[in-house]
């Protein structure tokens, strides 16, 4: 790493290049500011270490000259005659570190290397922003489904706003990466994106995740703790399973989308937050507001803008060319070749109702993928598939099935969806029975994720 030491004083400038070679520097010395500024508009360099008092242009000089010139660096300022008011404005100014002469070489050579650390950390901060900038871009959602290029098309109408956002949708239909598109493909991309899960956190510390807590709020409150709404400034939260907040934390979301201030647990005062909320969830929330279990002002206050994911069942024509994507981004994880999709298989994964949805689709082809020992997916690498490799009856492994077309009720409505859901749920009621109640188990029984299988039971009355 290339550093540039600005100091009239000629042992100065010689100590400090022989203590950041010995480091495996390579400094370059100066003995005023303005040689310094021409230097710097021809050439490149990581550090600068600059002296305060100097003739002519002195440090804080500098500084603003830097500033001026878009000559933007991490610079140390040196001084034997500081004071803390001095320090004070060279960070003003843009300075990155203060250090009072006389210093050992440790002090130099350690606020150095902490420069060099937050360099990293910023690169690779500004690294993982590009990558979230391009993964979560709305064109990377495919479709070809014509309500889907609709949704897509008001998703990029919107990003650009701080209005609300209620997504609404069946579990695993990509509710969040609706919601990081709304955030990434907008003003709001380079500020932060926080997530949180309405329905996984108790609600007794809901609230202070989400406005966070002055010390001594309360028993375990040792120090004041800054809430999800004040991380998220300037940018967007999301919160999943908005229907599920508690009334009494419905009243306090809802004076932060009025009034666009929030109060920590314990404070007195209220607090300004600049953020955008975008809520999702696979709740009516109209028949909550029915029931009297959701806020009719709050659901209008979030319901600015609605978006309605339909589910993968309705969404046919995308099956094929989701699970080539899903091949591609196993193959890429796992350093295998990628696999082809037989006809067969495609003719299985098109034949299933899908009621995990994409979520759903993304784990059997992760699992065929790892599973499929030859260079094409097979149906009998598809968990979805039956020994014969055409569409099956689901089951729970070791329990009969009670529920198939034979046995469901007569009925003038054949809906296909309304069959899925009363043999999902009569399944899960006797994995939960055979596991007496144990819901890891009972999810690995069903072949589903431990949430998913939290949702349902809630869903389903379980």
């Amino acid at each position: 790493m290339r550093i540039l030491i600005i100091d009239d004083e000629d042992s100065m400038r010689h100590m400090l290049s022989v203590i950041l070679k010995r480091e495996g520097y390579e400094p370059v010395s100066v003995a005023d500011a303005g040689r310094a500024l021409d230097l710097l508009e021809a050439d490149d360099f990581d550090f600068i270490l600059c002296d305060i008092r100097m003739p002519g242009m002195d440090g804080l000089a500098f500084l603003k000259a830097l500033k001026d010139r878009g000559l933007a660096r991490t610079v140390i300022m040196m001084s034997a005659y500081g004071t803390f008011d001095t320090a004070i404005e060279c960070m003003k100014l843009g300075a990155y570190d203060y250090i009072s002469k006389p210093f050992k070489a440790d002090e130099i050579v350690l606020t150095v290397k902490k420069a060099e650390e937050r360099e990293k950390l910023k690169r690779e901060n500004q690294r993982l922003k590009a990558e979230a900038l391009e993964e979560y871009d709305f064109t990377n959602i495919y479709t070809e489904d014509g309500k889907m290029i609709s949704i897509l098309g008001l998703v990029k109408k919107v990003a650009d706003y701080s209005t609300s956002v209620l997504i609404l949708g069946e579990s695993g239909t990509g509710k969040e990466l609706v919601a990081r598109a709304i955030h990434y493909g907008g003003a709001r991309a380079q500020k932060p994106f926080v997530t949180v899960n309405c329905g996984a956190i108790p609600g007794a510390l809901l609230e202070s995740e989400l406005f966070g807590h002055v010390k001594g709020a309360f028993t375990d409150a040792h120090r004041t703790k800054t809430g999800l709404f004040q991380e998220a400034e300037c940018g967007t939260i999301f919160l999943d399973e908005v229907g599920e907040l508690p009334m009494e934390l419905q009243v306090k979301l809802l004076r932060a989308l009025q009034e666009g201030e929030i109060r920590k647990v314990g404070d007195t005062k209220p607090v300004k937050v600049d953020v955008r909320v975008v809520a999702a969830t696979l709740k009516d929330l109209k028949e909550e507001i029915r029931k009297g279990s959701f806020r009719e002002d709050l659901y209008y206050r979030l319901n600015v803008i609605e978006i309605k994911l339909p589910p993968l069942s309705e969404r046919p024509v995308d099956i094929r060319g989701l699970a080539l994507r899903f091949v591609e981004k196993y193959s890429r994880k796992f350093g295998k070749p990628p696999k082809r999709v037989s006809e067969e298989a495609f003719a299985v994964l098109e034949g299933y109702g899908w009621p995990g949805n994409i979520r759903e689709l993304e784990n059997v082809i992760e699992r065929a993928m790892i599973l499929e020992e030859t260079d094409t997916i097979r149906p009998k690498s598809l968990p979805i598939a039956g020994p014969d490799a055409g569409p099956r009856t689901t089951t729970v492994a070791g329990v009969a099935p009670s529920v198939s077309t034979a046995t469901l009720p007569a009925t003038e409505e054949l809906s296909i969806k309304r069959a899925q859901e009363a043999m999902e749920r009569d399944l899960i009621r006797r994995a939960l029975e055979k596991t007496r109640n144990n819901k890891t188990k009972a999810a690995e029984i069903l072949e589903i994720s431990h949430r998913a299988l939290l949702y349902k039971i809630k869903n389903y009355g379980l």
